[in-house]
């Protein structure tokens, strides 16, 4: 069974939800987690003459509200008695970094929340956990 999950969040009620599963299912079958994080890279424009947000205050703030998420997960994690490590990076697009957060880390499964959007809508919005889904050959627990 599975000994190490890899369950991303991004603070939402959608991914709570996924986080009480992954820890359900640690629980249960006696694995570890790692909670993860991506952080949004800044968003410059050639184009634009004036910066929204300064690029170090646009990083410091993305970090502080990520280690906000997963420290929540950490707790949650060491209150269900499932051991819980953490980890954060910066890249282009979530699924990204999701996958090579399981890679590295050692993950045997990813377990991430879905809208379960069908039809048209999957078109058009897409998804990270179809992306992720798609991309890796690690196996992934779609929680819904």
């Amino acid at each position: 069974m599975f000994k190490h999950i890899l369950v991303p969040t991004d603070g939402s009620e959608l991914s709570q939800k996924a986080i009480d599963g992954a820890i359900d299912l640690a629980q249960s079958v006696g694995a570890r987690i790692t909670a993860y994080a991506c952080l949004p890279q800044y968003p410059y424009s050639p184009f634009a003459d004036v910066a929204v947000e300064p690029p170090d205050d646009f990083h410091d703030r993305a970090e502080r509200e990520a280690r906000e998420h997963l420290r929540a997960v950490e707790e949650a994690a060491r209150e269900a008695g499932v051991t819980c490590d953490s980890v954060t990076s910066i890249d282009s697009a979530p699924y990204i970094g999701i996958i090579e957060a399981a890679e590295s880390h050692g993950c045997d499964v990813i377990l991430m929340a879905s809208h379960g959007r069908r039809g048209l809508g999957s078109l058009l919005i897409g998804s990270e956990t179809q992306r992720v889904l798609t991309h890796t050959k690690i196996p992934v627990i779609v929680y819904r």
